[in-house]
């Protein structure tokens, strides 16, 4: 009885509602609010050189400074994920958001596996940088030092900003360890977030999506690094700067969960590539070698 109410209320509504625009369309009311001289004026671009994709779950605070600092650079796409978060921090949000090349999606708690996948199609940058709500950095030069080394290395698909990884496949969980990088930038096996960059255009043409068989989260990076270099493409690594604001969602929130998934994943991540790790090692090494001479000349 009470949802048979409901409906008759919503229609109701409805009714009402479009008596309203009904009324607004024929008396000329609201006509003269919209022009495209208003459009204009917002300064929208469509060919943005960089996208920088933040993922947040109630953290409006840190996304509010890190948006801050990164309007400052001149051709930039914002885009915000609130994933799930408490209402108070979807409304900073929304009020926080308000250039026009700047997005707000919001999604149910997804994770960033789902997210950053269907972000990344919707992303118009040239280069995509893909954020965590805990980063920070102290100035843009992470953004225009990565911009430099795209132009200078057109097969570089992915740029990691955080850790330079060595995949680790001697059992199934034991997929990577740190290396200690004695150079600003080199070619690694592997990069994790945050920062990632993504060259959209190699991207799109060559690995097309995030593995979704690792959702909702933990080693879709090293995958998409190993299927990279697979593909013919270049992973690299360079000192971003970046620190911490906060403690990460995962610790946070996901402790448990994130066991889990780093026991189902790595088992997966081992038996899709464990046969290829010389194959990725050897292609690393040629790069690498290139990048020496290069350095040379």
């Amino acid at each position: 009885m009470a949802d048979i109410k409901d409906k008759d209320m919503d229609g109701i509504k409805l009714f009402i509602n479009k008596i309203k625009l009904s009324l607004q369309k024929h008396t000329g009311v609201t006509q003269n609010k919209k022009s495209y001289e208003s459009w204009l004026s917002k300064g929208y671009t469509n060919t943005p050189t960089v996208t920088v994709i933040i993922q947040s779950h109630n953290k409006s605070l840190q996304v509010s400074h890190i948006v801050a600092k990164l309007r400052a650079y001149p051709s930039i796409e914002l885009i915000v994920i609130d994933d799930g978060s408490d209402f108070t921090h979807t409304r900073t949000l929304a009020r926080l958001m308000t250039g026009a090349n700047e997005f707000l999606l919001h999604s149910n708690d997804l994770y960033e596996n789902i997210m950053y996948d269907r972000t990344l199609r919707m992303a118009n940058g040239k280069y995509v940088a893909l954020l965590q709500d805990d980063d920070d950095f102290d100035n843009l030069e992470w953004i225009q030092a990565a911009v430099r080394l795209f132009e200078q290395y057109p097969a570089l698909a992915i740029l990691g900003g955080k850790d330079a990884l060595e995949f680790v496949f001697q059992s199934p969980k034991a997929n990577g360890k740190i290396i200690q990088a004695t150079r600003p930038f080199d070619f690694v096996p592997a990069v994790n977030r945050a920062p990632m960059w993504i060259n959209r255009e190699l991207y799109m043409q060559k690995l097309h999506h995030i593995d979704f068989a690792f959702a909702p989260f933990q080693y879709d990076d090293y995958e998409l690094c190993a299927r990279a270099w697979l593909n013919g493409l270049q992973v690299g690594w360079y000192d971003a700067g970046f620190k911490s604001l906060s403690a990460g969602g995962m610790r946070l929130w996901n402790q448990y969960f994130a066991q889990q998934q780093y026991e189902k994943n790595s088992r997966q991540l081992y038996s899709l590539y464990n046969k290829h790790q010389a194959e990725i090692e050897s292609l690393v090494q040629q790069s690498h070698r290139l990048f020496l001479q290069k350095s040379k000349d």
